[in-house]
């Protein structure tokens, strides 16, 4: 059976055999189908990124042993920075080549009690907006 195949195969003139393939897609399949397999690419590097942001400790804002409490341009590339290590706020100087402490206190108390309230109050939408004064009317049915 393979030998009858394989004759088959040889005792047919080449421009016969180059005719039975298909012919090249077109320009528009082809661009296509590279653009299809790029957005599958970004798609999958933007969920792994969304999914290590979400699930890695250390990989999202706010976690850790360092906090960024605030920060001030002074130039250019110059910045002053107030960092938490540890319930201790640390001045840092910080230029484009370098970083000096430049000063550390403790933690003032009413930045704790901030803290504490902000991780306390719940998140609602800002008072003036169109949600909030549905919330509110479905809240209070007086109102």
């Amino acid at each position: 059976m393979r030998r009858g195949t394989l004759l088959a195969a040889f005792s047919t003139p080449w421009p016969a055999l180059a005719a039975e393939v298909a012919s090249p897609p077109g320009m528009f399949s082809t661009v296509l189908q590279v653009l299809l397999g790029l957005g599958i690419v970004m798609a999958a590097i933007g969920g792994a990124a969304w999914l290590a942001r979400r699930y890695v400790p250390g990989a999202g804002h706010g976690h850790g042993p360092v906090k960024v409490v605030g920060a001030v341009m002074v130039g250019p590339k110059e910045r002053v920075v107030v960092i938490e290590v540890e319930g201790d706020w640390v001045v840092l100087g910080v230029t484009a080549t370098q970083v000096n402490a430049l000063h550390t206190l403790a933690r003032p108390e009413r930045a704790a009690a901030d803290a504490a309230l902000d991780a306390a109050a719940p998140r609602f939408p800002p008072p003036g907006s169109a949600l909030a004064r549905w919330l509110n009317a479905r809240r209070d049915p007086s109102a």
